[in-house]
């Protein structure tokens, strides 16, 4: 995730701190995302810093210990608008846990196995989309309510997918096609040099 920017667009409207900066990230992207951490936040303060992309400076305070405020820099705002101006590829590719889940209930050769992995998610995914809608409706900040209108559009993808894999697997042909080895991944050739294989074919 490509926090980092994050920062740079917050610094870009005027010098902030730590926490400052905690607390206006999670309030423009709403509960959804879920918190900041302070540690992970300072770290990638520190990198920005050492990119030349903010500058810190230390102020004292009367009472509590001095504080670090943060800028950007002319640097940090080419490099802000050079992601502002580019597209965003998918941050974790296609690569999916309940996809690798459902791989392991198909090779298992149960439908009973699949059917409930499917139930399963479904009913998770329903529920994450009746507290996505709850949190919309309460969101006052336009900004917070597209974010989380977007997560509803991928849990809803999300509960396609699953009517794709009924669809796919669950007519009992399916999953046993799909539990086998492909035709053809050993080939003649192969087979005809290796014992017993040639003669089990």
């Amino acid at each position: 995730m490509a926090i980092q920017h994050a920062v740079l667009a917050l610094l870009a409207e005027g010098p902030s701190y730590g926490y400052e900066l905690k607390n206006a990230f999670e309030t423009a992207v709403g509960p959804q995302w879920g918190p900041l951490n302070i540690g992970h936040l300072y770290q990638i303060l520190d990198r920005l810093s050492r990119d030349d992309l903010v500058r810190a400076e230390r102020q004292a305070q009367p009472v509590r210990p001095d504080r670090v405020v943060y800028e950007i820099t002319p640097a940090g705002r080419a490099e802000l608008d050079r992601w502002l101006a580019e597209p965003s590829p998918r941050s974790g590719g296609f690569r999916d846990d309940f996809f690798l889940k459902i791989t392991a209930a198909v090779r298992s050769g149960s439908a009973e196995v699949l059917r409930a992995v499917l139930a399963n998610q479904r009913g998770y995914l329903l529920r994450e989309l009746r507290n996505l809608g709850t949190l919309r409706r309460e969101a006052a900040d336009p900004v917070v309510g597209l974010l989380l209108s977007a997560a509803g559009r991928h849990v809803e993808a999300d509960l396609a997918f699953l009517d794709d894999a009924e669809a796919a697997l669950l007519d009992g042909a399916g999953i046993r096609a799909a539990a086998r080895p492909a035709s053809g991944t050993v080939s003649d050739a192969t087979a005809r040099n290796r014992p017993g294989l040639a003669d089990s074919a």
